[in-house]
């Protein structure tokens, strides 16, 4: 499978943050500018809520903007991150239904912030290749390029978190 690390080539995106539906939108902290070279990406107020799956100082969001931050690679997750993802994506479906501007991002928002939305669109009746599609036409064809993002999500994120709890080592 692939994953971010292992796929050169992944152009960095043109725009800082894409609407996915209607008050959803997801993101990075780096996105290439008018001169093709990478800038940051950094939030003031124009959303609600931001979730963060990478920590990165003096890219916002700015004061009085609540702010979710969960860290997690860009690779295999165990149960607790799974979990964290399930917890953003229902927290931005929550956010929606008060008419919140949402914001995911994570390093170039193509596969972290891929997974959070696409479960945020299960979670509102979408179906797993119906999510995928969605933010590949509106973020770019490189969002969800993580081949196990996409397994987990085709899986059901609650069924792979099961499957990662069970092949996880226990504690010593």
């Amino acid at each position: 499978m692939r994953i971010r690390g292992e796929q050169p080539g992944v152009p960095v995106p043109d725009r800082p943050w894409s609407e996915v539906v209607p008050g959803l939108w997801m993101g990075g902290h780096e996105f290439a500018g008018p001169s093709g070279r990478p800038e940051d990406a950094v939030v003031g107020d124009e959303f609600d809520l931001v979730q963060s799956l990478v920590r990165r100082s003096g890219h916002g969001p700015g004061p009085g903007v609540e702010h979710q931050v969960w860290p997690i690679p860009d690779g295999p997750l165990d149960g607790t991150q799974l979990a964290g993802v399930i917890r953003l994506a229902r927290a931005a479906g929550e956010a929606l239904d008060r008419g919140r501007r949402v914001l995911v991002r994570c390093h170039h928002g193509y596969n972290r912030s891929g997974l959070v939305v696409a479960q945020a669109l299960v979670g509102r009746g979408r179906g797993a290749d119906e999510a995928i599609r969605l933010i590949r036409a509106r973020r770019s064809p490189w969002a969800l390029h993580n081949e196990l993002f996409v397994a987990y999500l085709r899986t059901g994120l609650p069924t792979a978190r099961l499957l990662e709890e069970l092949t996880e080592e226990p504690a010593e």
